[in-house]
């Protein structure tokens, strides 16, 4: 079911950019989660880029109830008229609450689009001269030298997605559980305010983090000063104000949301860093059921070691570094393969030049990527994983590798390190090779120490298989939330 009238669900799930629309990663584990609980009725809000309709890559499962799209961009319409005593105050409070991230302007805007008689369509407040009176006020005080027409389309994007988000439809529900902070978030603090219901988030990565990653290495916002990666500047551009708005949007939902869950306890920290109650904040790791592949054959080929990157083909994947460290490898192993696990179509010009890098290296006849493929049937024939990501959290793929016995080399990113180190003490034995980021160099190197060396690569998979059965068995976690979403239906 999309859009209507929705059955009232035990637990609605938020979802941006991701579930039904995208295969492994967070909508995989959320299917998972779905899968694993027949008895609890879940809602999907499921938030895109813009309305026009996506293809499900998923099958909901027979618990989800219903199924609500947002698109963030308005539609193109002709805008109906709204009275400047109700396009005043929230043009106001738009603006303060992207500006300043306090959770009472929030809360006053909800309240304010929510008592309305009628709620106007995303376009209609947008296209009311009080919203651009208050834009141009707003511009002259935080970026009077940077580019008005930038300027004014970055924040018809962000209050766009942000009216979105308290102008949908909201799945009736008894608890509302974000899987990020962003738009999600801010869609699980509305959900919070205007029914009385509690609303909690589960962090795979921190969003804040990503979007702050995405922002700085966009050529896709104009009047940036050039300072590379570097987070904290002292020049004011068109980026400080994406921060900024994503930054306000993290805020309010930590904000409203009991409990904050992490996937592992550097992420736990880092919440809190960024404003998470620590009273609220908790860790529940991720899960794999290890059977799956209990009985899986080994089909390697010791004549042609075959190392994998399992990801999508984007830049947060950081495939690129993945290409230069198996050019590397082959100047001194030819006979050690590569290949790309994963779909091609969700950023199509990085995907082009990721394979033209291939060809201007000469790997060619080594390298393959593949698309979309169902990870059991290539675990058996895989003898290296590596990752090459910007930002992980805790990669499911790392706990899938090592359940079939396949070590890891992986950047110092979420909890790479912890899952191939350990935890130190009793569980100290290394499943892999931590390299730094972006480094063709020591991912070159990590490579050629396992996958060169059969005995390492034994002794290092056998570490991963007995860590993975220890300390992320499927089934606690799904009892977990069980409990969890039991806790929050009973308040």
């Amino acid at each position: 079911m999309t859009g209507g009238t929705a059955p009232e669900a035990d637990i609605c799930l938020i979802v941006e950019g991701a579930y039904p629309y995208v295969i492994g990663g967070v909508s995989g584990w959320l299917q998972d989660l779905i899968t694993h609980l027949p008895d609890v009725r879940f809602a999907i809000a499921a938030i895109k880029p813009s309305a026009p309709p996506l293809p499900f890559r998923l099958t909901p499962p027979p618990n989800v109830v219903s199924v609500t799209e947002i698109g963030l961009a308005p539609e193109p319409a002709a805008p109906r008229a709204i009275p400047d005593k109700v396009a005043v105050p929230i043009a106001n409070a738009l603006v303060a609450f992207v500006a300043t991230g306090d959770p009472d302007r929030l809360a006053g805007l909800i309240d304010m689009i929510g008592g309305l008689r009628r709620i106007p369509a995303t376009g209609d407040i947008l296209a009311h001269p009080a919203v651009f009176t208050r834009l141009r006020r707003h511009y002259q005080a935080v970026l009077p030298k940077a580019s008005f027409h930038h300027y004014f389309w970055a924040m018809r994007v962000l209050l766009g997605g942000l009216l979105a988000v308290l102008t949908a439809p909201l799945p009736p529900a008894r608890a509302y559980h974000t899987i990020s902070t962003g738009f999600a978030g801010l869609l699980a603090a509305r959900a919070a305010r205007q029914t009385g219901r509690p609303a909690f988030i589960t962090e795979h990565g921190i969003y804040l983090l990503e979007r702050q990653i995405e922002v700085m290495m966009a050529d896709w916002i104009g009047d940036q000063v050039d300072t590379g990666l570097e987070l904290e500047r002292s020049v004011r551009d068109l980026r400080d104000l994406w921060v900024r708005a994503f930054t306000s949007y993290g805020t309010a939902c930590y904000d409203a949301c009991d409990p904050i869950v992490a996937l592992y306890g550097e992420n736990l920290m880092v919440q809190q860093r960024l404003g998470a109650a620590a009273e609220r904040t908790r860790v529940i790791p991720n899960g794999i059921d290890a059977s799956r592949f209990a009985s899986m054959p080994d089909e390697r080929d010791p004549a042609h070691p075959l190392v994998a990157l399992l990801g999508r083909v984007v830049p947060i994947k950081d495939i690129k570094t993945f290409i230069r460290a198996a050019a590397i490898v082959h100047d001194e192993r030819p006979d050690i393969r590569f290949a790309v696990l994963g779909p091609a179509d969700e950023d199509p010009e990085y995907a082009e030049e990721c394979m033209r890098l291939v060809e201007d290296l000469g790997l060619v006849a080594v390298f393959d990527f593949t698309g979309r493929v169902r990870i059991e049937d290539w675990m058996a024939r895989i003898d290296l994983l590596v990752l090459t990501s910007l930002s992980e959290a805790q990669p499911l793929v790392i706990l899938e590798g090592g359940a079939c016995g396949i070590p890891v080399v992986a950047p110092d990113v979420g909890s790479c390190r912890e899952m191939i180190e350990g935890r130190g003490g009793d569980d100290a034995g290394h499943g892999g090779i931590v390299t730094p980021l972006v480094s063709p160099a020591a991912t070159a190197a990590g490579i050629l120490a396992i996958a060169g060396n059969p005995a390492r690569r034994r002794e290092m998979g056998e570490t991963m298989r007995e860590r993975v059965r220890r300390d992320y068995d499927h089934g606690t976690i799904i009892r977990a939330y069980r409990t969890l979403y039991a806790e929050l239906i009973a308040r």
